[in-house]
Order: C-alpha cells, then sequence, then structure tokens
C-alpha cells in the first residue's frame, strides 16, 4: 500500500541539472514523473522509482507542480505551447537559463493559458541540488510561491525576491558578476605574484582574506548608494585612484596584462572629471549605472 502523502511533482527537462532536481524530488519522497525529448535520459530516475511520461501533456497532468529545466525559453514555450499541451490550472516553476525580459514575457505567456508561473535560477552544481548549499531563486506572486514551498524544500535553500518575474534572472547575473569580479582580481594579483616565484596557493589564503573583508563592508556602502550620500569615511575616491595607477604601473613593470585595472580606473577617472574625487568608492555607482561611456 502506498502511504505517501508528499505533493507529486512533474520535471520536464533531463539534463544534468534536470536529473539532479528529479532525483532530490525522489529522496524526498514525492511521487516524481519526468519527461524528456530523449527518453533513454529517464532511465535512471525510473530505476529510483520515478514514473516517464510519454508527453508532455501527460506529464503536465500527472501532479499540480510542474519544474522546466530545459536549454532555454523558446525551447519552454516549443514544449508547452503545443497544440495537445493544456496549462490551464498547472503551476509551471521556470528555472531555464535566460534574461528578465524573458521572464517576464514568459509569465505573461504562461498566465494567458491559465498558468500560474514563477520564474527561477538555481545558483550551484548539480551535486549540491538537494543540499542547503544549493541556492535557489524564485520569482512571482509569493501566494504561488508559499502554496508551493515546502515541496520546492527539496531542492535546497529556496528563497522568493519578489512579485517581478524578472527578479531571479537579474539576481542571477548580479550574483554571476560578484563571482567573476572576484576570481579576477584573485587571478590578477596571482599573475603578478607569480612572477617573484609565489604559487596560486600560498596566495589564496590571504586573497580569501581580502575579499572576506571587503565583503564586511557591503551593507555601508549599500547605505550610502541607496541614501544617494558618498561621505568619504574611509577613503575618497581620488585615493582609490592613485592606488590603481600603481596597480597597473606594477602590473606593466613585471609583464602582465593590466587591461582590467586599466578598465576600473578609466572608470574611476571619469567620477573624478564630475567632481566626485573627494567622495567614498561607492558613488562609482554612478558609472556602473550608465549604459556605455559618455
Amino acid at each position: 500500500m502506498d502511504n505517501t502523502t508528499e505533493t507529486p511533482v512533474t520535471i520536464i527537462g533531463l539534463g544534468r541539472m534536470g536529473q539532479a532536481l528529479a532525483s532530490a524530488f525522489l529522496k524526498a519522497g514525492h511521487p516524481t514523473t519526468v519527461w524528456n525529448r530523449t527518453a533513454a535520459k529517464a532511465d535512471q530516475l525510473v530505476a529510483e522509482g520515478a514514473l516517464l511520461a510519454p508527453t508532455v501533456g501527460a506529464a503536465l497532468k500527472a501532479g499540480p507542480l510542474t519544474i522546466v529545466c530545459v536549454s532555454d525559453y523558446r525551447a519552454m514555450r516549443g514544449l508547452l505551447g503545443a497544440d495537445d499541451v493544456e496549462l490551464d490550472g498547472v503551476t509551471l516553476v521556470n528555472l531555464t537559463s535566460g534574461d528578465s525580459t524573458q521572464a517576464r514575457e514568459a509569465a505573461r505567456w504562461a498566465e494567458q493559458r491559465g498558468a500560474r508561473y514563477l520564474d527561477g535560477a538555481i545558483m550551484a552544481i548539480p551535486p549540491a541540488i538537494g543540499t542547503a548549499d544549493a541556492v535557489i531563486l524564485h520569482s512571482g506572486p509569493q501566494a504561488d510561491f508559499e502554496a508551493h514551498k515546502t515541496t520546492l524544500d527539496a531542492l535546497g535553500t529556496v528563497t522568493h525576491l519578489g512579485a517581478d518575474h524578472g527578479l531571479a534572472s537579474l539576481y542571477d547575473v548580479a550574483g554571476l558578476a560578484m563571482m567573476w569580479s572576484v576570481l579576477n582580481a584573485w587571478l590578477q594579483g596571482t599573475a603578478l605574484l607569480r612572477t617573484a616565484g609565489v604559487d596560486a596557493a600560498t596566495f589564496a589564503p590571504f586573497a580569501q582574506q581580502m575579499a572576506t573583508g571587503v565583503a564586511a563592508w557591503l551593507p555601508g556602502e549599500a547605505e550610502q548608494i541607496d541614501s544617494g550620500s558618498f561621505p568619504a569615511d574611509v577613503a575618497s575616491l581620488e585615493t582609490h585612484v592613485g592606488s590603481m595607477a600603481h596597480l597597473i604601473e606594477e602590473s606593466e613593470a613585471v609583464g602582465v596584462n593590466a587591461e582590467l585595472p586599466k578598465l576600473i580606473k578609466a572608470m574611476a577617472d571619469r567620477a573624478v572629471a564630475a567632481g566626485h574625487g573627494g567622495e567614498q568608492y561607492a558613488v562609482l555607482i554612478e558609472e556602473f549605472s550608465k549604459p556605455r561611456a559618455e
């Protein structure tokens, strides 16, 4: 006798991430239906207890909640927009990567077909799915998120960002900007130290300490940005510009690429020329907020 009381879930798309999502739901005790264009990708999940649906339409009818994880938004609409697919009454959680405009358009498209729609972004690698390390962002109607939060919790640390369907995509790229900026700064420093025989493993702990220290500044910098006031409580932008020049000179002197620090200094130079040299570093938000250099 089946005593399962967990909410049934459907997964559309069984790439590495889709398989990880389905496996996490199975491990949490959710009856899980899967569909993929290449049915063989479901073999392991079926062995774990998943039900392979013969069509997308049949998969959607298996339960109240469908997770979509395919290549892009165009693929999602192609699959779910077929004549034999009924979306009325279904809650769709789209974890397909895309931009905020696509997310908002997809929400309107789904809602016109009678579906409830949440957009999402997965800030994790497939092996982390099902653990607290998997951060999964959602945006869309709060009520739709709350209705399924207990089920979605099986995937990791889930967060609702707000009613704007584009927020998850924006947070996704904002997070990537942070990731690449930290990694690129570390690579710049590593390249410099290698010229003196210091290997990356030796530099890494110091770099980690620096990154952690700078991260602690963010709430204070955020207060200045949100208030629009940038008193130089720590150091003026002009002081930073002087240090940027030193970094560029040192890089060029030892034969290390200086393109990245030159780019940042060019933005800082424009801010100084606009009269912001005596303000704190966060005043550079004005340059970052411009679509292009003027």
